[in-house]
């Protein structure tokens, strides 16, 4: 399996230095990629998300001028929240100037309270995943763009919208509901799921059904909160080693530890932890 890791993007003691260092070190550590999550607007009575998260395309792209070769990653960006023809123009930018190395990890979101502050019907948001989906690649590989949708105002006939990204970037479809293993089989170039809300038996049968119906390109990677200074070491291997089993391509961790140097700490115990399954091919 790959690893990756989640950068610090969270909280109002986050600095420029601290994402940089992060990202270096992921590189020089062996890590495959790193990544940053998704909120624009939390209500304020909300448990959770934090009120404070770093605008993830824009920690991507510090991250990116930072580094040279490490993978850079969305777990995930919330595609109903932004117009795709935008959100397009972004990722290419983002894909060329890396010098091809993002992956976009894309969800629809669940904050409703975050929808109504940007004005956009939350009931919507998976029509509107599909639709972004739709527009996004329409706007990577046509020009002048030519696919229209019904939902999302955006007159794209005719419309010029470059430059282009060199391939076709990655779209991965995050979430574990049915209906996102459903988009993830019929759009996307891989699923990328949310390991601590499922069961083991939960995973084998999703992953027995994408690996059925995707071809052999298809990525099936995992998100975890896990912090390998907090968490039991040999229940981690004992994950690990099922993922592994089933067939899982990678694995994205998030430690918990929000004071920097603890959660470098927690970085590297997850790295060492993590080396019987690493791969790099």
């Amino acid at each position: 399996m790959k690893f990756g890791i989640h950068l610090p993007q969270i909280g109002d003691h986050v600095t420029a230095e601290m994402v940089g260092q992060a990202a270096r070190d992921a590189e020089d550590l062996g890590f495959d990629s790193i990544w940053v999550n998704d909120h624009l607007a939390v209500p304020a009575d909300a448990p959770y998300p934090p009120p404070t998260i770093l605008e993830p395309m824009i920690t991507l792209t510090w991250a990116a001028a930072c580094t040279t070769q490490i993978v850079l990653g969305t777990s995930v960006l919330l595609l109903p929240l932004r117009h795709p023809v935008h959100v397009a123009k972004e990722l290419a930018s983002l894909d060329i100037l890396s010098n091809e190395r993002l992956i976009v990890g894309a969800g629809v979101g669940w904050v409703e309270g975050e929808f109504a502050a940007l004005g956009i019907p939350f009931a919507e948001r998976g029509v509107r995943m599909d639709e972004s989906i739709k527009l996004i690649r329409a706007s990577w590989r046509e020009d002048p763009m030519i696919t229209e949708t019904s939902l999302i105002t955006a007159a794209t006939k005719n419309i010029r919208a470059l430059p282009q990204p060199k391939r076709d970037i990655p779209i991965w479809i995050g979430g574990n509901s049915k209906a996102a293993v459903t988009r993830a089989k019929k759009t996307g170039d891989g699923w990328h799921g949310l390991a601590n809300n499922l069961s083991i038996e939960d995973l084998k049968a999703i992953v027995a059904d994408l690996r059925a119906n995707t071809g052999s390109n298809f990525r099936i990677t995992l998100r975890t909160f896990w912090d390998a200074l907090k968490d039991d070491k040999d229940d981690l291997r004992r994950n690990l080693d099922a993922y592994a089993n089933l067939g899982i391509d990678g694995i994205v961790s998030e430690p918990r530890q929000r004071d920097f140097a603890k959660r470098q700490s927690a970085v590297e115990a997850m790295l060492e932890v993590s080396k019987p399954w690493q791969t790099t091919d």
